[in-house]
């Protein structure tokens, strides 16, 4: 079964891509610890469906609390002893973080150091961090490459994303712990969060709405599918790093940035509906493109995205379509 078949803490597990990296360890034999304390960010409901989604891959212990608790971290952590830590738990969403800069730094700064202690403290094998493309900001370089000195991030989301890289990089310097820090490119898939553009799309295109279209729809973004996502996610788990410094980035996308307007050229095909569009100007904190350099992936850990966006789109909209979580929640 290789490295995953250990004990994995398993941070934001109920989330969307959680709750794939999720069944993904436990088909691998890993015994799985899910800690999330299942946040008001969109609806409970969905979260409680992604669980039974879990479920129905196997047994895992879940367990409902906030990664700013540390007492309640660390009990768990000793009393599990995870071998690797899978930290995706954060507060997400570039606007909503510009609206409440404090809470995002707590969460994500602050949280990311109590899940860095607790793998400190148990001797953890090496710590996986979900980061984000988002950390690139405003550069002119493309495609992202992960040793571009030259991070411009224009949302506090985005900032703590990179603040916790570096935390991750000073408890590798500091106590040796492997840590790998994987920046996602715009995951897209089954179970994605309502607020994201293809969810939010085919909502509104099925029910006839108008979508909102910021800026003249050149904005290019490197839809990932959550599946290759996932894969990567597994990879860092087994992957044998430079011991000289145990500390590496990596970028998880697709290397083909699609505009936003060919997005929704795409989505009127899978959907077979027209889409109805309201123009809107640019929003703060948005970037004009993101576009993944994954060689380093590739190379170090054999990632290869294998998912079109046709096959992807056609595989989220028979998921909206079938999906009871959908037609529970208004958001849906």
């Amino acid at each position: 079964m290789g490295s995953s078949a250990k004990r994995i803490l398993l941070t934001g597990g109920a989330g969307f891509i959680g709750s794939h990296v999720a069944e993904a360890l436990i088909r691998r034999g890993a015994t799985l610890s899910i800690v999330d304390n299942l946040d008001n960010f969109y609806p409970l409901s969905r979260k409680q469906f992604n669980l039974q989604e879990i479920r129905d891959a196997g047994d895992f212990e879940f367990v409902e609390l906030d990664i700013r608790d540390m007492d309640a971290l660390r009990k768990i952590a000793e009393r599990v002893q995870p071998e690797i830590v899978i930290h995706l738990a954060a507060r997400a969403g570039v606007r909503p973080s510009i609206e409440e800069p404090a809470l995002y730094e707590s969460v994500n700064v602050a949280g990311t150091v109590n899940i860095l202690e607790i793998a400190r403290i148990v001797k953890a094998q090496r710590l996986v961090f979900g980061s984000s493309s988002s950390v690139y900001g405003v550069t002119s370089t493309v495609p992202f490459c992960e040793d571009d000195p030259k991070t411009r991030p224009i949302s506090p989301y985005a900032a703590t994303k990179l603040a916790a890289e570096m935390m991750c990089y000073t408890y590798a310097h500091l106590y040796g712990l492997t840590t790998l820090c994987l920046r996602f490119f715009t995951v897209y898939g089954p179970r994605q969060r309502p607020d994201l553009a293809i969810h939010k799309f085919t909502a509104l295109i099925e029910k006839g709405k108008p979508i909102p279209v910021y800026g003249d729809g050149s904005m290019g973004r490197d839809y990932t599918y959550v599946d290759d996502i996932v894969a990567g996610v597994v990879a860092s788990v087994e992957y044998a790093p430079d011991q000289k410094l145990p500390f590496e980035i990596f970028n998880l996308g697709n290397s083909h940035p699609v505009r936003l307007a060919e997005l929704i050229a795409q989505l009127e095909a899978a959907t077979g509906k027209k889409s109805l569009q309201q123009r809107l100007p640019d929003q703060p904190g948005d970037v004009p493109i993101t576009w993944a350099n994954i060689d380093k992936a590739r190379r170090l850990l054999g990632y290869s995205p294998r998912t079109s966006m046709e096959q992807g789109l056609r595989n989220f909209v028979a998921w909206y379509r079938g999906s009871s979580a959908n037609n529970a929640s208004s958001n849906g």
